[in-house]
């Protein structure tokens, strides 16, 4: 019956282009077949590992980390930026997050001289900003483009300060050591906004008290307005401005009634967290990974292995999950190309950052070459040093 599946499911949906995850050859990374990995790196606060594998015909999820001077000028706080960008409707503003967000982090640190909350949400909104000029530029030839958006996970460690800001339902969990017990506790770090959660409906329902189709369940799946799953976006402006909710956008995402005011937000969560030295590691990772395993099972996954290759594990793991609940074979499910792949899981993405206490603590200070990795191999380490000291 799965072979039948597999075999209709490929005639029905090949692929349109050769479009896909690869690394390039200064990347880092390795292939295997749709999936992407970077076994091991090293970033200012200690190593970590990249894992990317796509399900969709073109890659939604998009991440990247960097590491160094987080400000345009040399002088500017030293530390370590992760994100993590889960698309939907098309690849478009996640590729426009990958490109502009931590240039905006880069630009309000040197304006402030350090890192902050502030900083944070001011490089959100200011992406926000840009992409919807991006929409209205392309919106005469381009009109489908409103309905694309992406959640938005993003981690900066700067002077043994951890900051989580978050859009959406990507999730950022924590690995910290119990020196009572020797075990390793998982604590999620993030806030997801996804109407599947009930506080997450009620705070919709508070902020459209005259609507009352402002979420509505479909086929089993809490949607607002019936069409999109997440609370909070960047994009999705269809859902946000009244100008982009019209022909010629497609009939399925126009509102019968006039869209008065935003139904999305894209106000991140940010939250602040001083690392401690029994803080081991951070998994960000998009709700593909979530999907198929628990905050403490990928915690143990992490723990209880080498670091090397911690992120494809999850990923590998996840996978296994996926096919075992659709009966079949990991190996057979390998073998389903993009697009087709999409109907047994999620676009996957999944960082580790591991955390060495001795660099967290003396990162501010040190002189280290600064770090591009973008998931999908894309950029390469610099070997270049760059002095970056923490004003005074």
């Amino acid at each position: 019956m799965i072979t039948q599946l597999m075999n209709f499911l490929r005639a029905c949906f090949r692929p349109r282009s050769n479009r896909h995850v690869h690394a390039g050859p200064d990347s880092g990374g390795k292939q295997e077949g749709l999936l992407w990995y970077k076994d091991t790196g090293q970033h200012a606060n200690g190593e970590f590992s990249m894992a990317v594998v796509q399900a969709n015909n073109l890659l939604e999820d998009q991440s990247q980390i960097e590491s160094g001077c987080l400000s345009t000028n040399e002088l500017g706080p030293f530390g370590t930026f992760v994100g993590v960008y889960d698309g939907h409707g098309g690849p478009e503003t996640s590729r426009y997050i990958n490109q502009y967000l931590f240039q905006h982090i880069k630009r309000f640190t040197n304006e402030q001289q350090s890192m902050s909350v502030d900083v944070i949400r001011k490089a959100f909104q200011a992406t926000e900003e840009g992409f919807l000029s991006l929409v209205t530029q392309q919106w005469p030839m381009k009109p489908q483009i409103a309905a694309v958006g992406s959640c938005c996970l993003v981690g900066v460690i700067c002077n043994g300060t951890l900051y989580i800001a978050n859009l959406g339902d990507s999730r950022a969990v924590l690995g910290r050591l119990v020196k009572s017990t020797g075990e390793v506790l998982a604590i999620q770090l993030s806030a997801e906004h996804n109407v599947a959660i009930e506080s997450v409906r009620q705070e919709l329902r508070s902020l459209h008290p005259d609507d009352s189709q402002i979420v509505v369940l479909k086929h089993n799946v809490w949607r607002v307005k019936g069409l999109i799953q997440i609370s909070r976006s960047i994009g999705d402006v269809y859902l946000k401005k009244a100008e982009f909710n019209r022909e010629p956008l497609y009939a399925k995402f126009r509102l019968r009634e006039p869209l008065r005011r935003p139904v999305l937000s894209s106000e991140p969560a940010i939250s602040v967290h001083p690392l401690q030295p029994h803080d081991r590691f951070i998994i960000f990772a998009s709700d593909g990974l979530w999907e198929h395993l628990s905050n403490q099972e990928a915690v143990d996954l992490v723990q209880n292995h080498p670091r090397s290759g911690s992120a494809k594990r999850l990923v590998k793991v996840a996978l296994q999950e996926a096919a075992k609940k659709r009966e079949m074979r990991y190996s057979d499910l390998k073998k389903i190309d993009r697009g087709v792949r999409r109907h047994f899981h999620d676009d996957i993405t999944v960082i580790v950052v591991f955390l060495d206490s001795n660099l967290v603590s003396r990162a501010s200070s040190v002189h280290s070459p600064n770090l591009s990795v973008k998931g999908g191999g894309v950029n390469l380490p610099s070997n270049t040093l760059v002095p970056c000291t923490t004003p005074t």
